[in-house]
């Protein structure tokens, strides 16, 4: 059985082509944490720890203890034996759930290398691409109807917005949204900047307009159990819990209590072996599901993209933060067609590594 050697985490900094915003944070550029896990034999896995200033608990110094401090537990333990490991990282990093997604990553990741096997194909290989969205900040309307209109030109058919602040400036964003981008489909993710009487005026308001959306992403605050289910029932559109849902078990109170339609899962939120739960959970429970990220480089974002393309379980595809990226810093891995991720000629793990060493 392969042995895990060597675990290295390493700062990974990224500037942004423009300032993302969304309710309640702004990143200016990106300071995550690239993890490098090495089996016997020189086989390496890859991870990433995203950090992002008042959603994620770490910021980039602790995250880099944090992983190096968990790592060295592993050296030396079999890596076929994930199971238990994970568990044991589970326990050891409880409040650290980004810098666990990260180790779980490159482990997954090395052992699929080592198997010559893609992700995809361990994952169950439903398919061999997959299509995002892409996400427009809280902008000025003039911003917001500039970038619609090139998503368009780009091949982007659902769309995905920030609201959460103004409740008027976001109406007219979506106003010039639909103006760059007359058909797309559109999703609203208020990242918990609603109250729910604010979420049912806004639905309201645009469905006078013309302008419903597909999807509302989490519009208000997680503690707000009886909120996020007034909503669930009153919305008339699908809502999807995304800080409402961080484990397998706010996933089975979900579904239990009818908080959501939609769970969205983000690797960086509860890490590989809890996503693989939260999607049994839901598709027990007649749940959809989305998939989502921080803000991420294609390190983890390919990652995410074999979870969604070998499971086939996800309706809703949000991976398009290396889209927002003033440069990728990662050589291989999945390519880009528009909208369109395609992994058929990857050969084994998720196929991305830092370009620099």
């Amino acid at each position: 059985m392969p042995c895990i050697t060597r675990i290295e985490a390493r700062p990974l900094d990224v500037a942004l082509k423009a300032p993302f915003t969304i309710s309640g944070a702004r990143l200016d550029a990106v300071s995550n944490v690239a993890v490098r896990l090495e089996l016997a034999g020189g086989v390496s896995g890859w991870g990433e720890i995203p950090i992002l200033p008042t959603v994620t608990p770490e910021d980039q110094a602790t995250a880099l203890a944090a992983a190096r401090r968990a790592g060295a537990e592993w050296i030396g333990k079999e890596a076929l034996r994930w199971r238990p490991l994970l568990g044991a990282l589970s326990a050891t990093l409880a409040g650290a759930p980004t810098v666990r997604a990260g180790l779980e990553m490159s482990l997954l990741d090395a052992l699929a290398r080592s198997h010559g096997m893609p992700l995809f194909e361990y994952f169950g290989g439903a398919s061999v691409s997959v299509e995002t969205d892409i996400t427009i900040p809280i902008c000025d309307p003039a911003q917001a109807e500039a970038l619609a209109s090139e998503y368009r030109a780009r091949g982007f058919t659902t769309l995905k917005t920030k609201v959460g602040g103004d409740v008027d400036g976001d109406i007219e964003r979506v106003r010039a949204i639909r103006a760059g981008h007359p058909g797309c489909r559109l999703i609203l993710d208020a990242n918990e900047g609603y109250d729910a009487e604010q979420t049912l005026a806004v639905l309201c308001t645009l469905r006078r307009l013309g302008m419903e959306p597909a999807l509302l992403e989490q519009p208000v605050p997680r503690e707000d159990w009886e909120g996020q289910a007034r909503v669930a029932r009153e919305a008339g559109v699908p809502v999807a819990a995304d800080e409402s849902c961080r484990s397998a078990e706010d996933a089975a109170r979900i579904a239990r209590d009818g908080l959501a339609q939609v769970i969205n899962i983000k690797l960086a939120k509860c890490g590989v072996a809890q996503a693989l739960e939260i999607i049994a959970i839901a598709r027990a429970s007649g749940l959809g599901l989305m998939i989502g990220g921080m803000v991420e480089t294609r390190l983890a974002m390919g990652f995410s993209v074999h979870l969604a393309a070998g499971t086939g379980a996800f309706q809703w595809i949000d991976l398009d933060t290396p889209l927002l990226l003033a440069e990728d810093p990662v050589r291989g891995g999945y390519t880009v067609n528009g909208p369109r991720y395609e992994l058929g000629h990857i050969s084994a793990g998720h196929g991305g590594e830092l370009t620099a060493r």
